[in-house]
């Protein structure tokens, strides 16, 4: 690849990366929070290394330059062979792609489709259980919903109102849909989802983020692992989807 080419594919790639990472928030769609410093950290070094190439190409003698050389076959004898690598090839073009995609078009988060598709997380095992608030409706993450219904053996979630958030994932033909939430070790190529069945309540579009009200649905042993993790559906309220939203987290506004 010719050095202006080199040059401007750094310098892209650099702005693409800071406009994902230091003036937007584009970047949580892909990564987690700690790894923002490191993009932020890539993209000027990337701007850098642009910048100290097209000052190397300015400071070559002329007679050296791409054209020149192109045109001296004693400089590269291969090209007397039918060996002309002073063209850019085309696949080459298509590293522009990524960066012009940082900047103009970032891909959206992950959400009901990769819901759909991805491993189901593991819930942790839990042994002992604190006593639950008497807070109603009571707030929780989708996480500790599963776990108290398939773990804890005292029965503590039976009859209380519990609320949490998620995104919709519908389940067509099925008298449900899935509140959900995706979680991420890494990046979003690791993503694994939790999902708490909701009855009783019509499924809104994908990936429209709600808090929803309701109380366990009956179905298996509660307290073992028979137990499904799902709601009989009270109320449902649209809300806003978060910055961060590969986390388990409480609904929002809830104490913490």
């Amino acid at each position: 690849m010719r050095r202006p080419l080199q040059v401007t594919l750094l310098v892209l790639s650099g702005l693409g990366l800071l406009h994902a990472s230091l003036f937007t928030d584009l970047c949580l769609r892909y990564v987690k929070p700690s790894m923002r410093p490191m993009l932020v950290v890539s993209g000027f070094l990337l701007i850098l290394l642009g910048i100290a190439e097209a000052w190397s190409r300015s400071r070559q003698n002329p007679s050296v330059d791409d054209h020149h050389i192109g045109e001296n076959h004693t400089e590269h004898p291969e090209e007397h062979m039918g060996h002309n690598h002073s063209k850019v090839p085309r696949i080459a073009w298509l590293l522009f792609l990524p960066a012009l995609s940082l900047l103009f078009y970032a891909p959206p988060a992950l959400g009901a489709y990769t819901a759909s598709r991805a491993a189901t997380k593991a819930v942790p095992v839990q042994d002992a259980f604190d006593p639950l608030p008497a807070t109603s409706p009571l707030p929780m993450t989708l996480t500790d919903f599963t776990t108290r219904v398939q773990q804890d053996r005292k029965r503590a979630i039976k009859d209380r109102t519990v609320q949490m958030t998620g995104f919709v994932t519908p389940d067509k033909g099925s008298a449900y849909w899935d509140l959900t939430r995706i979680m991420i070790s890494c990046c979003a190529a690791d993503a694994q989802s939790i999902k708490v069945r909701v009855y009783g309540i019509p499924a809104l579009s994908a990936n429209t983020w709600v808090t929803i009200t309701g109380t366990w649905h009956a179905g298996g042993t509660l307290g073992t692992s028979s137990a499904v993790a799902a709601l009989d559906g009270v109320t449902v309220e649209k809300v806003a989807k978060p910055v961060n939203a590969y986390q388990d987290a409480l609904p929002f506004g809830s104490p913490r």
